[in-house]
């Protein structure tokens, strides 16, 4: 589903992205990007919603060579890979519900339709309560169900999520993570960048490690070789 081979990524001011970086991520996996602020987290982000193009290496997505995609196909992959920024992007002046309507209306998709389909996804997020709110109404943990709400909208295939505990109580950061395990388990890939070493750590799935833009460890790697050494 998501190939990175090889990938290195210099930005305009010299500084280094990434470093020959080499992941896959199959379908329906949950993983975790771990390392300090600066290590690529976010680039990789950012490479595979095709915001930016590597200097080096290629980017797979769905089939997708990102290197030669046509600008005119960039809204389609888009529409495959939902993703909560860190800083949320909601609109302050405009309710949850309409909110999470908005890639819908984009998207020229009828008004019942796209209605029941915001209603299904306020449900399963626990925000249904809440959908005539504005975000300022909200609780640090309401505000992220609803950027989780408006990146799932669009039924995509991948969910990235950068950051989503960052600056919430321990209580609520767990919510949030067993949200996103639900929704993984639903058939979602999901991807979640995280400094929280405790959810990690107890969460039992892949965690990639990047620093300084190299990636140094990958824990499911680290695992199937040790239960190869098991079957020798």
């Amino acid at each position: 589903m998501i190939k990175l081979d090889k990938v290195s990524k210099q930005f305009g001011t010299g500084s280094l992205g990434l470093s020959d970086v080499t992941l896959a991520v199959d379908k329906k996996e949950f993983v975790f990007l771990v390392g300090p602020t600066g290590s690529g987290k976010t680039t990789i982000f950012k490479l595979l919603i095709r915001e930016i193009l590597p200097t080096e290496g290629n980017v797979i997505v769905n089939d997708w060579d990102l290197m030669r995609l046509p600008k005119d196909k960039i809204p389609h992959l888009r529409k495959k890979i939902g993703v909560v920024f860190q800083d949320l992007k909601l609109l302050f002046d405009r309710t949850v519900f309409e909110n999470v309507m908005l890639p819908l209306e984009v998207s020229g998709i009828n008004f019942d339709e796209a209605k029941k389909k915001v209603e299904e996804i306020l449900s399963q997020v626990g925000l249904i309560d809440h959908k005539d709110k504005f975000p300022i109404q909200l609780s640090g943990g309401e505000l992220q169900r609803a950027a989780i709400a408006r990146a799932l909208v669009l039924s995509p295939d991948i969910l990235l999520a950068d950051e989503p505990t960052g600056n919430l109580d321990p209580a609520t950061s767990w919510e949030i993570v067993k949200l996103l395990s639900d929704i993984n388990e639903r058939g979602t890939t999901v991807i979640m960048a995280s400094h929280n070493t405790d959810i990690v750590k107890n969460m039992g799935k892949r965690v990639v490690t990047l620093e300084r833009g190299k990636l140094i460890r990958d824990d499911r790697q680290t695992e199937k070789k040790e239960e190869d050494k098991k079957d020798k």
